[in-house]
């Protein structure tokens, strides 16, 4: 761990940079994963990407059993890749 004095430093350094050090996402982010939470009944945002990449896992394994999900899986990754500036951080 960084000591204290080095810490401060970057965030005096990075202060209008970032807002917050934890932050990596884009607001529109931040809002799916609000809404997500709410629309399953989870914890918050930290759960809900927790819940996103549990998703994305069994939609994975689905994929290599069903062709239906393998086609959306691929139509989300396409659509992703595409608008990926988007999303990015």
């Amino acid at each position: 761990m960084a000591a204290t004095t080095s810490q401060q430093r970057w965030r005096a350094k990075n202060r209008p940079v970032k807002s917050q050090l934890n932050v990596m996402a884009r607001a529109q982010v931040h809002g799916f994963l609000t809404e997500a939470a709410q629309a399953f009944d989870l914890k918050g945002k930290a759960e809900a990407v927790s819940f996103a990449a549990y998703l994305t896992q069994g939609l994975r394994q689905q994929a290599e059993h069903n062709p239906e999900a393998r086609r959306l899986l691929d139509l989300l990754a396409g659509a992703y890749h595409r608008d990926r500036d988007m999303y990015a951080p």
